[in-house]
């Protein structure tokens, strides 16, 4: 009858919802499925860094949800604190006896000097300090609380030149972009070369004393095995040259 019809369907109906979160309860146990939400600097998308280790982690687990949050370090540092965020890759790692946050080193990339093509210093072999002082230079401003400019005027002013710094960007690929215009010079990490304009050329700094550097930070109780897994694939990929 209608009834039992009804009563069939529905039981069906249950059962399949059994099944399937009985199924979702596996995965979720194994850490095959699930969501996580990680940030990252943009240094560490210009180093390949994200793209390698996400690259790993799909093939290992292709159900995983992952949310990326482009955030600079602090941010990142508190979204960890408040768990919004399950891994961040930051430019500034935690301290040594943080007692929540724990980070490793990934990649050290050095600065080169980016120059147009078309510059007197295009001739130089051996680009020295005192080549470089009154030149005109662009540097990238990150707003709020902007510390690069800082830093980068005090490690000119400790390798022994005065920039003169003319233009102001948001990000150094925007600064290359100038750079390619011939307005001017900049330092950017070596792994952007192959991000540039055929219009510039680069050369080796090994007297500037700023590096780029990317590490992977997590909390320490945090022991699932999906984490413990895209720790290791982020060390991988920083193990890459």
């Amino acid at each position: 009858n209608a009834e039992g019809r009804a009563f069939l369907t529905e039981a069906r109906a249950l059962l399949s919802n059994a099944s399937r979160l009985e199924e979702l309860g596996r995965n979720l146990a194994s850490g095959s499925t699930g969501r996580l939400a990680i940030g990252y600097v943009e240094g560490a998308v210009h180093a390949g860094l994200v793209a390698g280790m996400l690259r790993q982690f799909r093939r290992d687990r292709p159900d995983f949800h992952l949310q990326l949050r482009s955030l600079r370090s602090a941010a990142q540092m508190e979204g960890l604190r408040q768990r919004s965020l399950d891994l961040g890759l930051v430019y500034s790692p935690a301290a040594a006896d943080d007692p929540d946050i724990a980070s490793t080193p990934l990649r050290h990339e050095p600065l080169v000097l980016a120059i147009p093509e078309d510059d007197p210093l295009a001739d130089v072999a051996d680009i020295q300090p005192h080549h470089l002082d009154g030149r005109v230079w662009i540097t990238v401003v990150r707003q709020p609380d902007d510390t690069n400019r800082g830093q980068f005027l005090a490690a000119c002013a400790e390798a022994g030149f005065v920039p003169d710094i003319a233009y102001e960007t948001a990000d150094p690929l925007t600064s290359l972009g100038l750079v390619s215009a011939g307005l001017g010079l900049a330092t950017v990490q070596a792994s952007l070369r192959t991000a540039a304009p055929p219009s510039i050329l680069f050369r080796d700094m090994p007297w500037f004393g700023r590096m780029v550097s990317i590490h992977l930070a997590w909390r320490r109780q945090d022991r699932r095995a999906v984490i413990a897994d895209l720790r290791e694939a982020a060390r991988r990929e920083g193990s890459r040259e």
